[in-house]
Parts: structure tokens; sequence; C-alpha cells
């Protein structure tokens, strides 16, 4: 049973870049120094490795040890940040705004990877990565509006800050946080749209399903931990995310970009994060989670198709991001074991373990950069830890 109602993580942040000169790697920030202390150990991912005499674990385990020593050389130390391409989805490529910024998304990612690895601000092996990122993203949220945002992120931004503010508050407790977040949440409250949902701007009369996927579990974590969310404004919220699935025809069990345009898209990312919201707020048994399932286990290999020269874009890591979550959730002993042990796992930890680089990132292109799909790759290796309450069965 899921202790908490929150998500990781939403829709991906649309934000990065064309193939320009702009577009190179961004220099490496300075390299963090942390405290001497050790890290919690990490728990045995499947003790049926183990007796296998298979060495899984250990892979998966220092991979993320890497991903993570990689993420913490590339925080600034500075500000706390992470500098990444700050931008916008424009049909299948992302439009820069802001190259080489400090990025609040992709800095509440980053920390979250940190955070499913056990170690909280101020404690661990990067408890100082921690609380420094926090400290950065509490700096990004506006005294007058809440919007947290920083060189022009979008909606996307604002959700995994708030969320990532939610968790943390739920540790530290910390009342200058609580402050911050309760205003970050009433933004969100207040400009949810007479469509039950949100767009990429505060206040947009439109809407989409993926970032709707992405402020409504930011609002459920922050209302599971005190924070004031009226009901009503999650009620909307879900019926907007039921209304996007088919429930008939060719199509059942997907889920579509916008629910008030005829030809409009569906994915097998949009789909994923459907299912997740609907998980991860008990609806285990709704009428669409099977046929969701279905329709991503029968379109998986498609997320394969979306390379770029080697490097992975934003449509693998977002993709690959929700699903990790309904699999892990809806494969557990009482529903579908073979769902996560036998048909996801398998697959996505030797993808990740072959396709990880020698300095431990993983590579994305086109999109915000690397530390993004890093800290995504970290985050799908670590889920069965199940430290954070939002991968907890």
């Amino acid at each position: 049973m899921i202790k908490y109602l929150s998500l990781l993580g939403c829709g991906l942040i649309v934000l990065a870049l064309r193939l320009t000169s702009a577009d190179t790697p961004p220099p490496a920030p300075r390299v963090v120094e942390d405290a001497d202390v050790s890290a919690t150990a990490a728990p045995i991912l499947d003790p049926a490795d183990a007796r296998a005499g298979r060495d899984d674990n250990a892979r998966v385990r220092e991979a993320v040890e890497r991903g993570l020593a990689y993420l913490a050389e590339k925080q600034d130390l500075a500000t706390g940040s992470w500098y990444q391409n700050v931008g916008f989805k424009f049909n299948d490529r992302y439009e820069v705004t802001a190259a080489n910024k400090p990025h609040v998304g992709v800095t509440a990612l980053a920390l979250m990877a940190f955070l499913a690895n056990g170690q909280t601000p101020g404690r661990g092996k990067y408890g100082n990565v921690v609380e420094r990122g926090t400290d950065f993203v509490l700096s990004c949220v506006d005294e007058d509006t809440g919007f947290i945002s920083a060189y022009e992120t979008r909606m996307y931004s604002h959700a995994f800050a708030s969320l990532f503010l939610a968790e943390i508050f739920g540790m530290t407790r910390r009342p200058d946080l609580q402050a911050k977040l309760q205003h970050a949440i009433d933004l969100t409250v207040q400009t949810q749209n007479q469509q039950g949902a949100w767009r990429y701007r505060p206040y947009a009369p439109d809407s989409d399903m993926s970032i709707a996927v992405c402020q409504l579990m930011a609002l459920r974590a922050a209302r599971n931990i005190g924070i004031q969310v009226p009901k009503g404004t999650i009620v909307k919220a879900y019926e907007y995310i039921q209304n996007s699935a088919y429930g008939v025809g060719s199509q059942r069990g997907a889920f579509k970009y916008q629910i008030d345009q005829p030809e409009t898209r569906v994915s097998f990312a949009l789909t994923a994060a459907g299912l997740a919201s609907l998980i991860h707020a008990g609806y285990y048994d709704d009428d669409m989670i099977k046929p969701g399932i279905r329709w991503l286990k029968q379109r998986i290999s498609e997320l394969r198709r979306y390379q770029h020269e080697n490097y992975p874009t934003y449509f693998y890591w977002y993709g690959h991001y929700y699903a990790a979550q309904v699999m892990f959730i809806a494969g557990d002993e009482s529903r579908d074991r073979e769902l996560w042990d036998g048909f996801y796992w398998p697959r996505i930890r030797d993808e990740l373990l072959q396709n990880q680089q020698p300095n431990g990132s993983w590579r994305n292109y086109p999109g915000p950069g690397d530390s993004f799909s890093t800290a995504i790759a970290c985050i799908i290796l670590q889920i069965p830890y199940q430290y954070l309450p939002i991968f907890q069965r």
C-alpha cells in the first residue's frame, strides 16, 4: 500500500535544445566537496538474483553510485542548482530559450534522485548536495505569486519543484519551507482552469494531460503532509485525467493529449502518465488500468526509436520515467508480480546499464541535457529501494 499519494514526477520538463553551435554541453561547474559521511546502505533489489548467482544487484548499485557522483560533480556550488538548457517542446524537438542556466525543474529531479538513495539535507554522503539544492529551489519561489520559476521555466518545472518541496517538508518540517510550499500550491490551485487542468503558463484557458498529471501529483503530495489544498481542486483534476482516456475502440486504455481536440495524439508517455496518476491515487481497479498496461506492453519497443545519433531523446526518458512507476506498483505480489520482475525490470535495467557513459552519466539529446537524463536514470534504477513513499507498494 502506498503510504503517501504522491508522484515523483509528473510529466517531463519540456525544455531544451536544437542542433546549433550553442547546443554544446555546458561547462562543468565547480566540483562539490561533501563531508565524509557514509550513505545509507541500499537494500538488495531482488533476492532471487542472489540465489541464482547473478551479479545484477551489484551492477545496479555501482551504476547508481556513479550516476549520483556525476550529479554531485555537476551541481553548481555557488547556487546549489544544476545548469541545463531551458526551453520548450516544439513538435518533435526543443527550442532553447536560455542556454546553460540554473534550471529549477532539473534541479528538483536531481534532488529527488538523491532522496531515492536515502540522502537527506545535511545527512549522508550527499547531504550537503541536497541541502544546497533545497535552498536554491526555495529561492525560486516568487514572493508575490508563488510561481516557482527561473529563466522563464514553465508549469512543468513549477510542479516538479512543488513536489520536491512537499517531499522535503515531510522529512524536515522546516517552517520556512512550509510557508513557501503553501504559497506555491496556492498558485497551482488558483490557476486551475474551467477544464479542470493546466497548461504551460499560469492562468492559461486550455489544458493538456501531461501538465495536468504533474500538477495533480504535486497537489496530492502537499495535501498528504498537511498543506492546505481544496478537495474540489483534486477532484476536478482527476476528472480531467479520467476523461483523457480512450474507453473503447482500438486505442482503449491509451490516454490522449487534449480532451477537446478530436485529432489529438496518444503516446506511450502520456498513457504511462495517466496510469501513474490513477495508481498513485489508489485506483488499482479502475477500468482503464488493465487495458492501459496492456497498451503499454504492446508498444514499449517504440521508445527505442526515440534516438538521435545514439542519444536518447526526451520521449525516451519521459516515457520510462512514468512507466517504471506504473510497472513497479502494479507489479507487486498481490497483483501481477510478473509485470515487474519478468517483463519490465530486466528490460529497463539492462538498457540503462548498457547505456551509462564512462563518466557516470546518461545522454540526452534533444532535451535539457545530461544532468536531466542522469537524474531520471538514477530514479528508475532506485525504485526497488522504496526509500521514498511514492515507490512503496
